[in-house]
């Protein structure tokens, strides 16, 4: 591609996603020489706020009317916080890149209370992330966790307004949108482990634009690439989606690549935990999918089939 290449970035129109992706058009034009215009856009899962994603077609769509845009040639680029990202993307779609990764923790939001540990009984708490509802039930099995869904600063608001005592959400976002002051507390991933992906960005292309992956491969930030790798091959070896409570979450030791992994029950959410660590010697794409290949492999070993819907 050359310096006078001008693409189009499919993005959805919240604060936050359109943060990502004027984040990604400086870059372009820093880095590569490329001018981008932003496509905004409002998918399906952005529209349907009164139910969780899970009951109603997974994390796909957030995704779905971006990756139209790129198949009709309207857009070139679509912009994805990676853990929104399906496992499996549709024939003709890749992840030309993966950026580096922002703060992968949860954090503790409350106008009220400091941590999770100073939160009253029976205090009610908002997520809708199933992978959350069972390790914060984990930690307190005496909490009420209420579905909370919109973006960012819909579920800001909500707590607010008195909705709820506390609410969990990836810090990520927050430090992105200049909202850290509003973290009362972060979780250490040993109380609750991330999702695969979180923090990072996804950049999603068409596999035929060559030309568009071999400049966004200048981009990728390798460390962070391989980490997540294995992680989202955690969920796609458990068949991962919103319907289950996975996490896999992956940090560089040197040259070693520590990757943890838990998974709740689907609807028994005060069922034990199961927890599978697990370590190799990553180099390329393909010893980061064995890893995570290698953690779901011990979460099976300890009755994970147990856990899976259907």
């Amino acid at each position: 591609m050359t310096a006078s290449t001008s693409i189009t970035i499919a993005t959805r129109e919240s604060r936050l996603a359109l943060w990502q992706a004027e984040h990604v058009q400086a870059r372009l034009g820093r880095e590569l020489g490329i001018t981008a215009t932003l496509l905004g856009m409002t998918t399906r899962g952005d529209q349907i706020l009164d139910r969780t994603l899970s009951k109603v077609g997974g994390k796909g769509l957030f995704v779905k009317e971006l990756e139209t845009a790129l198949a009709e040639g309207r857009a070139q680029l679509a912009v994805h916080s990676l853990k929104d990202v399906p496992m499996e993307l549709p024939e003709g779609f890749t992840l030309a890149a993966v950026l580096e990764r922002e703060d992968p923790r949860d954090a503790f939001v409350s106008n009220d209370y400091a941590s999770l540990a100073d939160l009253p009984e029976g205090a009610v708490v908002g997520s809708s992330s199933l992978r959350r509802v069972t390790q914060l039930l984990s930690l307190r099995p005496d909490l009420r966790v209420e579905p909370l869904r919109g973006n960012l600063d819909t579920r800001l608001r909500k707590l607010d307004e008195g909705g709820y005592h506390a609410i969990v959400l990836a810090a990520a976002g927050l430090k992105r949108l200049d909202l850290a002051h509003r973290v009362r507390a972060v979780f250490e991933v040993e109380q609750m482990l991330p999702c695969a992906g979180q923090g990072a960005l996804g950049l999603e292309i068409r596999t035929d634009d060559g030309a568009l992956a071999e400049a966004l491969a200048r981009l990728a930030h390798m460390p962070t690439q391989l980490a997540c790798e294995a992680e989202r091959a955690v969920s796609r070896a458990l068949g991962g989606s919103c319907s289950l409570p996975l996490a896999a979450h992956a940090r560089w030791q040197g040259a070693t690549l520590c990757l943890d992994a838990a998974l709740g029950h689907a609807e028994l959410h005060t069922s034990p935990l199961l927890r599978a660590p697990a370590a190799a010697d990553v180099t390329d794409v393909a010893s980061a999918r064995a890893l995570g290949q290698q953690a779901a492999a011990q979460l099976r070993e300890q009755g994970a089939g147990a856990y899976l819907p259907g």
